[in-house]
Order: C-alpha cells, then sequence, then structure tokens
C-alpha cells in the first residue's frame, strides 16, 4: 500500500496522521516508511517521519528539497532563485519507494498549494499515481472544504482512498457532536471511508483495512 497524504488546508494535522500511519503499520508488521519529499521552513515534518520509522532512512531520504522561507513553496523556491525538478524529485521518491512495501508521501499544504508556474500540489500527485489521502479537520466548515477537495481529486483523475477526519486541529469541548455528525455525513456525501482521528491521541484506534489494517 502506497498512498498520498494531502490535506484541506494547511496546519490539518497531515504530519501526526502520517507518522501514526506510519508507526500502526509497523506495529503491525509491515515494512513501513513516511517521506516529506518538500518542506518549506523548517524541516521538524520530516523529523517527526524519521522519528515515527525509527531513523530506517537519512533525513535527506525523506525530505530531499528544503526550502528556509516558511512560505507556499513557489514563493518559497523563488526566494531562493531556484525551482523544483520535478522528473528528478519523482524518481527519488519512486526509488526510495520500492525498498518498502507500505509508503506514506506526505505533500506540502493543501490539494492545489502552488509549487511552480502552473504546477501544484495536485499536478504532483497526479505524476505520482498514488491514491490520496484527505487529512480535514473535525471543526464547523470542514462538510464544504473536504468536498471541494475530493471533488478537485476526483476531476484530476486521481484515486481518493479515503479521508481523515482530524479532532485534535481545533481545541474545543463544543466539537464532539460537530465533528461525529460530520463524519457520519461525509461518509454519506462522498462514498468514501472517514476515520476520526484525534492528533492529541497517540493511538486512533485500530488501522482500518484501506490503510493497511488487517
Amino acid at each position: 500500500m502506497k498512498v498520498f497524504i494531502t490535506g484541506t488546508d494547511t496546519v490539518v494535522g497531515k504530519t501526526h496522521f502520517t507518522a501514526w500511519l506510519v508507526r500502526a503499520l509497523l506495529r503491525a508488521g509491515h515494512d513501513a516508511a513516511g517521506l516529506k519529499p518538500i518542506a518549506t521552513g523548517g524541516r521538524e515534518d520530516a523529523l517527526a517521519l524519521q522519528r515515527a520509522m525509527d531513523a530506517r532512512l537519512t533525513l535527506d531520504e525523506i525530505n530531499p528539497l528544503h526550502f528556509r522561507e516558511p512560505a507556499a513553496p513557489l514563493i518559497a523556491a523563488e526566494a531562493e532563485y531556484r525551482t523544483i525538478d520535478f522528473p528528478t524529485l519523482n524518481a527519488a521518491i519512486r526509488d526510495v519507494s520500492a525498498r518498502f512495501s507500505h509508503v506514506a508521501v506526505e505533500g506540502v499544504g493543501g490539494w492545489r498549494v502552488p509549487l511552480g508556474r502552473n504546477y501544484e500540489v495536485r499536478d504532483w500527485a497526479r505524476e505520482l499515481a498514488l491514491p490520496v489521502v484527505v487529512v480535514a479537520r473535525g471543526a464547523v466548515g470542514t462538510l464544504n472544504h473536504t468536498q471541494l477537495t475530493v471533488e478537485s481529486i476526483r476531476a484530476a483523475g486521481v484515486t481518493c482512498a479515503g479521508i481523515v477526519v482530524n479532532a485534535g486541529a481545533e481545541d474545543s469541548p463544543d466539537l464532539d457532536l460537530v465533528l461525529r455528525r460530520n463524519v457520519a455525513l461525509l461518509r454519506d456525501l462522498l462514498a468514501l471511508p472517514v476515520l476520526e482521528f484525534d492528533r492529541r491521541a497517540e493511538a486512533a484506534g485500530s488501522l482500518p483495512a484501506w490503510l493497511g489494517g488487517k
């Protein structure tokens, strides 16, 4: 199982979920790894994935492209007078991925974040040809954001494997009822598997079959 992890927005918990997924896959006996090929600002996300897999890959294997500016990759790259060579980057991702049975490739920002001129996360995921897992907030507004993201994924001819609704993206005791209703409604509206995930917890229950569980 190899998947691309995207989000309905930035800071929705992609890295926390991806790290949990890698740990859960390893506990289940799978040969698993997590990659963060593009990072802007710090490399904390890549370091979190490295810890999740007990340093089975170097930081540069996990995160081959790093830009100092904490901005969209297009802006961050242009600030350093650089562009991203996607054929080379994608070849490196495939080479590393071939060493593992289960791989989670974490994107950067949301689904439509620009990575280059006329090139977005959407185009990158389509070239990698991996099914996409969408991480979404559990709060009010996520129905709209999630449906728009899934609609764009499907319009791009990419398979959406399922949704992860992150209960820990906002800290409010009033969100529990909203979260449960959102999870149930998203299953109905999108006809996709939906995992309720709490990034404040170390575990999120058993690993579902659509994410590599048994």
